[in-house]
């Protein structure tokens, strides 16, 4: 899955499918163009020839990738105002088309920000995706098996942090988590290299895109991008609209939402969620919440707020602490299908147990079992803060915080002051590089939008503006999951988005799924 990650602080069957979708237009002309020319002094990324081999030294112990996968490595300036300074490497993993009558490479990114994306080649496995394109993930600067890579927090220190009890929102509890926000800002410098972190965000991600498209040979760029993976797409498509073939963002995030307004809709989409798994919960016996709805959300204060003191048991000695428990609570809100894990995380936190939800948090947070982190939580972070503008002004900070808390109030602990801290961005040590904005393009090919009426971490409404903005066909879903192409089972979102990558047939008008 791709999940929208929360911030510190305020802040998871694939099918045979038809050529054709019924009631789809006709089929988009391909252009026979030849490659644009690569820009002003990036010739030699441009024309680089990528050497592809083995993926053993690209995946992590809970990694693996299929054995028809090949990898490889390419290079990037870190500035592209600077294309004779420093580089960096950007990992890329490939599976290529089982048919004979390819179309060319189909980059796929699975959203974060920070997520490792080689994976993702294993997308569309069945369906003509896979017999027509090779399948191509990446990782995205900084992340994972692209190098150098963001580092803030060592394995000990990653442990400790989340073991550690939260701060009331007092004076000094509020100091106390700007200075520890200071301490991971200044962690992250030590351990990235400043001007590293100042080119990882998205203004940069979309550069390196094209790099990518040109150096696997396709004159125009065909994408899946899902959750943040669409704020990547929304900009490729802004900065190069002449080289894009298709594009399909699933899960939205709107580019005109602003860091305070995003935290809000999700909160109010992780309620939603949270109601939706609470009504079906009820239904059913030996529910954790009882079976009354109308105090469901109290039960589930009175199952989570003791963690704030004392963690609960765990098989290994780190105990479940009360971050992690709400981590993985949020984790299983991502998609119906986790809800009968999240039953039993919770039943074992009545009993006095957080295996399963300390299980969760692991898996969110990308620890193995042998206690390592992949670096997600890090790159995370540092995309966030160079990408958005930073909340310095504390009264924004607290009003943050106070309408936070009536948006979800599954998640408010009932310590609200009224005060807030500022979060870690406002201690960011380099300036942030792009600005919400509506977008505006010319020259862009018909796109296609997908959006989940029950989204829980890119609201429905997001998908829809951005549709709007890019002129794209909107295909919405009618379902409680963080995104559906070809991951929900669903063969009338998957018919339309395959008919249209594979034979640029765009969706009906207004299809519902």
């Amino acid at each position: 899955m791709a999940p929208v990650r929360s911030g510190r602080g305020v802040l998871v069957t694939v099918l045979a499918v038809t050529a054709l979708a019924a009631g789809c237009a006709e089929p988009r002309e391909e252009s026979a163009a030849p490659a644009p020319p690569p820009p002003d002094g990036l010739a030699q990324f441009y024309t680089q020839t990528p050497q592809w081999g083995s993926c053993a030294e690209f995946t992590g112990p809970d990694e693996s990738l299929p054995p028809a996968a090949e990898c490889t490595r390419i290079t990037v300036p870190v500035d592209y105002a600077d294309p004779a300074g420093a580089t960096a490497q950007i990992a890329l993993s490939r599976v290529k088309a089982e048919g004979k009558d390819r179309i060319g490479s189909l980059l796929l990114n699975p959203g974060g920000p920070g997520m490792s994306g080689l994976s993702t080649v294993t997308v569309g496995g069945g369906t003509a995706v896979a017999e027509r394109f090779d399948r191509v993930g990446f990782d995205p600067r900084g992340v994972g098996a692209s190098t150098p890579s963001v580092a803030c927090l060592t394995p000990q220190e990653a442990d400790e942090e989340r073991a550690e009890s939260p701060q009331a929102n007092t004076p000094e509890g509020i100091a106390a988590d700007e200075a520890d926000n200071r301490e991971y800002a200044d962690a992250c410098v030590e351990r990235t290299g400043k001007e590293f972190l100042a080119h990882v965000g998205t203004r940069e991600v979309v550069q390196d895109m094209d790099v990518i498209r040109a150096v696997l040979g396709d004159p125009k760029l065909s994408y899946l991008g899902y959750s943040y993976g669409t704020r990547l797409g929304t900009a490729y498509a802004e900065k190069f609209p002449g080289n894009v073939r298709a594009l399909v963002l699933d899960g939205a995030i709107d580019p005109t939402q602003d860091p305070v307004e995003e935290s809000l809709r999700q909160a109010e989409g992780f309620q939603q969620a949270f109601d939706a798994y609470a009504a079906d919960c009820v239904t059913r016996e030996e529910c954790p919440l009882g079976n009354d709805l109308s105090t469901a959300v109290k039960r589930f204060r009175e199952l989570v707020d003791p963690l704030w003191d004392t963690p609960a048991a765990t098989t290994d000695a780190r105990g479940l602490s009360y971050g992690d428990a709400l981590t993985g609570v949020r984790q299983t809100l991502y998609s119906e299908s986790f809800w009968r894990v999240l039953s039993l995380g919770l039943t074992e936190l009545s009993q006095g147990r957080g295996d399963t939800l300390l299980q969760l948090a692991d898996l969110y947070n990308g620890r193995s079992e042998d206690g390592t982190y992949n670096n997600l939580n890090d790159a995370f972070n540092a995309i966030r803060c160079v990408d958005d503008p930073r909340i310095t002004d504390p009264a924004v900070a607290s009003r943050q915080d106070t309408e936070y808390r009536k948006a979800a109030p599954f998640m408010d602990d009932g310590r609200g002051t009224g005060a807030a801290p500022l979060e870690l961005c406002a201690s960011w040590p380099v300036p942030n590089t792009s600005q919400p904005h509506e977008i505006t393009v010319t020259g862009l090919p018909k796109t296609v939008v997908v959006s989940t009426t029950g989204d829980p971490a890119t609201p429905y409404q997001a998908g829809v503006d951005l549709a709007e903005q890019l002129g794209a066909a909107l295909i919405t879903y009618e379902g409680d999951s963080h995104t559906v192409v070809l991951n929900e089972g669903s063969p009338c979102v998957d018919n339309a988005v395959v008919a249209y990558l594979t034979e640029l047939i765009e969706p009906q008008p207004g299809l519902r799924c």
